[in-house]
This record gives structure tokens, C-alpha cells and sequence, in this order.
């Protein structure tokens, strides 16, 4: 054997101690790091899905503010319409004529479901329903 194989089998062991010693050593604190990585990225996950349910809450509070007022809306709405109804009943002293019955009827014709089609007849009764069946 000369000279250079024994530097070159001595430097070969010297580094495969070498690796050996750090990869003991350096696989724990690789273990350990990653660890402390996945747990702070399950924590960002998890402020993540707080902020997400907090937005969520903040939009159903919204919403519901929002039905709030358009109930109020629709409530004084309705109660303005009974002002009215009230009004007119008063200027016809009490009595609905089947004239302003029947033009009640007209007026709330586009209010009335698209299925159903109302006629009034000679007694100012509506034909409730006609089929058409072939």
C-alpha cells in the first residue's frame, strides 16, 4: 500500500465519521424544526379560519341589520296604505260600491300570481279556475 491510499482510506473514514457524527446530530434538529414549522403553520391555518369566520359573522350581522330595516320600511309602508284604505273609506261614508270593488280588482291585477286568472262575472264573482285539459 503506498502513501496516498493510506491518506486517502484515512481521509475516507475521517469523513464518513464525519457524516455519521452530523447526520446524529443534524436529523434531531431537522426533526425539531420541522415540527416547529408544521405547528406554526396549523396556527396561520387556524387564525386564518378565525378571521374567515369572524368575516362571516360580520356579514350575517349585516344582513340581518339590513332585514331589520326593511321590515321597519315595510311596516310603515303597510301602515300608511291602511291611512289611505281608511281615508277612502271615509270619503265614501262607509259603503264600498261593487264599482270600487271591481276597481280595487283592476289595480292589483299585476300583484295577483301569473297561474291564475281572475274573470268577474254578471254577479261580480271571479271564475276561480278553468283547465284546459287535452
Amino acid at each position: 500500500m503506498n502513501k496516498y491510499s493510506f491518506y486517502t482510506t484515512v481521509l475516507v473514514i475521517v469523513v464518513m465519521f464525519g457524516i455519521i457524527f452530523g447526520l446524529m446530530f443534524g436529523i434531531p434538529k431537522y426533526n425539531v424544526w420541522r415540527t416547529k414549522i408544521a405547528i406554526e403553520s396549523a396556527q396561520n391555518i387556524g387564525k386564518a379560519e378565525m378571521a374567515r369566520a369572524e368575516q362571516n359573522r360580520m356579514i350575517q350581522i349585516e344582513e340581518a341589520k339590513a332585514n331589520l330595516e326593511s321590515q321597519k320600511l315595510n311596516s310603515l309602508a303597510e301602515i300608511e296604505r291602511a291611512k289611505g284604505m281608511a281615508k277612502a273609506i271615509e270619503i265614501e261614508n262607509g259603503k264600498l260600491t261593487t264599482k270600487y270593488i271591481q276597481y280595487l280588482w283592476v289595480r292589483n291585477i299585476d300583484k295577483m300570481d301569473g297561474d291564475k286568472i281572475y274573470i268577474a262575472t254578471e254577479a261580480s264573482l271571479p271564475i276561480l279556475e278553468a283547465r284546459d285539459d287535452k
